[in-house]
């Protein structure tokens, strides 16, 4: 069965959200935490979930999701990320915000968690952008540190187009228009999400002067965030799903960190990028101790099966999952 519906962009929904102004806020320095990732009992990790654009944390999908966590690995604690105080708040912080103060709001939640904050460490399970969120939350602060992190369809390197309108939807076609014609603005790029890890790599020079997040998060400025490699490093497992039907995220090869150029039609996979190369992010490091993993799923994005889901949580997220990690 389907456990996530495939997410179609409203751009018209954009129209509304930007209504409301936010306020931009200065990066996030990265902390390190010394507690080690491993547990120190047989009872699960509590898992933290991130979902993706225009979803939110009360969805019954995700809910469902929960209890066969719980069903899978009894005595799972699951933990869904909630970036306002509503359903339809949350909602709306999928499409409007600030990346950089989105992160650092789910940091503060989860270090002054009363159950999380508590725990030896968490396992991470990102859907869609919130894959790459959660990533940037190992990265920039890491407390409780995530053991291990999996991603089903995450924009890892970016995307390269921007989700396209009906046909006969005027308003949201004027809006993309704008979107397109301004997506380095300070504007867009400190209030709609999906523009914050927007990559062409056909225009690198504007991506790296005035992209808001993946470029930071990435670390492809020439001055390098020491700390985002050294928390990376510490995951136990980084496991990296592509859906292969996908054609909501473009390219579908950016859940690998690859890069997809359009006018040649050549991906570059990860291990043969510089970012691989130099490990900007100690991605070579995970890979080079068999920790990071690339893995499909068959089907278009967020096209999630129940079996999929209880083998990926008994195989990454069950107590004898983190022992064989070394935990």
């Amino acid at each position: 069965m389907a456990w996530m519906p495939k997410l179609v962009v409203s751009t018209l929904a954009f129209i509304r959200l930007t209504l409301a102004a936010t306020i931009p806020q200065k990066p996030l320095a990265a902390v390190q935490d010394e507690r080690l990732t491993s547990p120190t009992s047989s009872t699960p990790l509590p898992l933290v979930v991130w979902h993706g654009l225009g979803d939110n944390y009360k969805a019954d999908g995700l809910r469902s999701i929960g209890s066969l966590a719980n069903s899978t690995n009894p005595g799972t604690y699951t933990y869904f990320i909630r970036l306002g105080d509503t359903p339809s708040a949350d909602r709306t912080a999928t499409f409007l915000g600030n990346l950089t103060e989105q992160v650092q709001k789910v940091c503060h939640d989860l270090s002054t968690h009363p159950i999380l904050s508590r725990a030896p460490a968490i396992n991470a399970l990102g859907f869609s952008q919130g894959g790459q969120f959660l990533r940037a939350y190992v990265q920039r602060c890491n407390i409780p540190p995530v053991h291990t992190l999996v991603t089903f369809g995450s924009q890892h390197n970016g995307i390269s187009e921007f989700q396209n309108c009906a046909d006969d939807d005027w308003v949201c076609r004027s809006w993309d228009g704008y979107l397109k014609r301004n997506t380095w603005s300070n504007f867009v790029q400190s209030r709609l999400v999906p523009a914050q890890y927007y990559r062409n790599p056909e225009d690198l020079d504007g991506y790296l002067e005035s992209s808001n997040f993946l470029a930071d998060i990435n670390n492809e400025r020439d001055v390098k965030n020491a700390n985002y490699k050294s928390n990376m490093k510490k995951l136990a497992r980084f496991v990296m799903y592509m859906f292969s039907e996908d054609t909501t995220v473009v390219p579908k090869e950016s859940a690998y960190f690859a890069e997809y150029n359009e006018t040649s039609d050549e991906v570059t996979k990860l291990r043969d990028r510089r970012l691989y190369k130099e490990d900007w992010l100690g991605l070579k490091d995970l890979d080079g101790r068999g920790r990071l993993e690339f893995r499909i799923a068959e089907g278009g994005h967020m096209q999630l099966s129940e079996e999929l889901l209880e083998d990926t949580f008994r195989r990454y997220f069950g107590a004898n999952a983190t022992k064989d990690d070394g935990g």
